[in-house]
């Protein structure tokens, strides 16, 4: 090998040393950069006949396709459970333990006593105060429970519109990443550095909404929802947040744009086409995905479990339960006369009957004044059948404020597929419904179930608790009905903190220590039994609460504590799953400090030994030129 060929050795030797050297450099001044992949520089031999020499390479970015593609559907999962586990976690407080101080159950439970401790001293100032201070407590509680979940609701909807706002601009700026990987003209240093950026920006957009990524031959990615809508393909989609004011208790998600009153989420394709990715389902993971699942199910569902407690509360002192009147002794057929007068928009005749089976089996008939709530579903929670008949018939031109009687009692036969059980006597203005046995079922009992609206009309139960500008609640279907968001309007009878005589005192005549009143109520919280309107958790099979008031709080603690632990447990689970695949990431992607500082070592005893090499060949070069002076 002559001098010219060892001294070229050497330089190629000293060019590859640098170029790696380089990278070495570069790799341990980014150790602590997020999303930093290491880099090697791939050195190629190159042989001539009897010479070798090597020569630096292309740099390598170290990326495994399939473990970043478990990464991006890791990390939308990660960031939804954690929303939802941090949303949750806030419930729980404000909740709190059951049986801790404040907790519903609990004071629930101090209503309860001090409703106790009334019916044996009604006549003591004391005790009635207390009993007044408890319920107020209680009404007190549910509001604040309920404003807690609204506040929630409406912060879901404050950080999806910065969720937005953050999605567009990291679209935008991976815009501008693509465009540049696609030129092939870009150095390998700059194009390594931006497919970093690439991977830190689609990991960015992965943790607020889950994504399915397509990497293309030249680096650059295309973005789309995991249900199929594009959000990046050349050019970025916009997405939108198009609020719809602030959220109340009524404020409910509906595919029908007419009936929706809460916030949409919307993105346009750079075609102009406009979709709403919430009524479509195509935010399903992310943040966004739980901040929407938590606006739309999770907190909503305590909001009517909420509703569901102030109805039933608000229904064990103001429900007045009248039986229906026998018929005398000796008529036939037998049966029962219900008297209808007194029954408002909402309010209920429960039956007992039994049939040729000898099943003995329930049913309730409800006045719904809102004919487009019919029919109503059957059975509710406690297993009973229930039919609801507007009592006025106005879909045949029925006069509101008169029972069409004959109406009432051919619904209620065809509904309970009894026969020709009912009769009316079909005088105008009658409101006593008519109930006899025939072949088909015997009535084994019937009774009504109105609203009191009076303190001191000679009822036993009274409208100890309200609802906005004084209404008593009559649990009326009109509308939203009036159960959604009573939890957040209920509130304790002011006449009753003035005169809390009138907890005790139902007609003029009543005397101080008179406690007919007071047991009338302490019975009703063991015996009247309610059930939720609607079923909550869908996804997990629905449950709806059902009972008396006392086992209705008891199940809603039961089941937001088991929602909250389970939300808690995902959350732990996929931060731990997410650890993992982070690990094996760093392993892959990762700098090891140790290794490229023994890596520099060599490279610099190698720089060393080219440069030695180098410098002989110089010398020999020297005296021979010199030899031939």
């Amino acid at each position: 090998m002559g001098l010219t060929v060892a001294i070229g050795n050497a330089l190629s030797g000293l060019k590859a040393s640098q170029s790696a050297l380089e990278v070495i450099s570069r790799n341990i001044s980014n150790a602590g950069t997020p999303g930093y992949h290491k880099q090697t520089l791939n050195v190629i031999e190159v042989g001539r006949g009897d010479n070798s020499y090597v020569r630096a390479g292309q740099v390598n970015r170290a990326f495994d396709s399939i473990l970043q593609n478990y990464y991006t559907k890791q990390v939308p999962e990660t960031a939804y459970s954690a929303t939802r586990g941090t949303f949750l976690d806030r419930m729980q407080t404000a909740m709190g333990k059951p049986g801790s101080p404040g907790s519903l159950d609990t004071m629930l439970g101090h209503l309860q006593n001090a409703m106790d401790a009334l019916a044996t001293s009604p006549d003591n100032y004391a005790t009635r105060a207390d009993a007044v201070t408890k319920a107020s407590d209680m009404a007190a509680t549910l509001n604040r429970l309920s404003l807690e979940v609204q506040t929630m609701r409406r912060e879901t909807e404050t950080r999806m519109a910065t969720s937005v706002d953050q999605v567009n601009s990291m679209l935008g700026s991976l815009r501008d990443v693509n465009l540049v990987l696609a030129d092939y003209g870009v150095d390998q240093n700059t194009r390594n550095s931006l497919l970093d950026q690439r991977d830190r920006l689609v990991s960015g957009i992965s943790e607020i909404m889950d994504l399915r990524v397509d990497y293309n031959t030249d680096g650059t990615v295309r973005l789309s929802t995991r249900a199929g809508t594009s959000l990046l393909d050349v050019k970025p989609s916009m997405l939108a947040f198009e609020q719809a004011g602030s959220l109340t208790p009524t404020s409910q998600f509906n595919t029908d744009d007419s009936r929706s009153n809460v916030g949409k989420l919307i993105i346009e394709t750079p075609n102009g086409t406009r979709v709403d990715l919430i009524k479509d389902g195509a935010i399903r993971s992310g943040t966004l995905g739980a901040l929407v699942e938590l606006r739309d199910t999770t907190l909503q569902d305590a909001q009517k479990q909420l509703d569901d407690i102030a109805s039933a509360l608000a229904q064990v002192f103001s429900t007045v339960q009248t039986p229906g009147t026998p018929t005398a002794d000796g008529v036939t057929p037998a049966g029962y006369d219900i008297d209808l007068s007194k029954l408002q928009d909402g309010n209920d005749i429960v039956l007992k009957y039994r049939g040729t089976d000898g099943v003995e089996r329930s049913a309730r008939v409800v006045r719904v004044d809102d004919p487009t709530k019919l029919p109503l579903t059957s059975p509710d929670s406690n297993g009973m059948q229930v039919v609801g008949i507007d009592f006025f018939n106005r879909a045949d031109g029925g006069v509101a404020g008169t029972i069409d009687m004959a109406h009432v009692a051919n619904t209620l036969n065809i509904a309970l597929a009894l026969g020709p059980t009912m009769s009316s006597s079909g005088l105008a203005g009658d409101t006593q419904l008519q109930m006899r046995n025939n072949g088909t079922a015997t009535l084994i009992g019937a009774s009504s179930r109105w609203t009191a609206t009076e303190l001191s009309d000679g009822e036993l139960g009274m409208p100890l608790f309200l609802d906005a500008d004084g209404k008593p609640f009559t649990n009326a279907m009109g509308g939203e009905g009036q159960r959604l968001g009573f939890a957040a309007r209920i509130t304790i009878n002011p006449a009753v903190v003035q005169d809390n005589n009138l907890l005790v005192k139902y007609d003029a005549g009543t005397a101080a220590g008179d406690s007919k009143r007071v047991e009338y109520l302490v019975d009703q919280f063991k015996g009247l039994r309610f059930g939720s309107n609607t079923a909550v958790g869908a996804n997990g099979g629905g449950f709806r609460m059902n009972g008396s008031l006392t086992d209705m709080v008891n199940q809603m603690v039961e089941y937001q504590g088991s929602t909250i632990s389970t939300a808690l447990a995902a959350d732990a689970t996929n931060k731990q799953t997410l650890e993992a695949i982070s690990s094996r990431m760093e392993e892959n992607y990762g700098v090891d400090i140790n290794e490229e500082v023994a890596r520099l070592m060599e490279l610099q005893n190698a720089y060393a030994a080219n440069a030695r090499v180098a410098s002989v060949v110089q010398e020999l070069l020297d005296t021979l030129m010199q030899s031939f002076r």
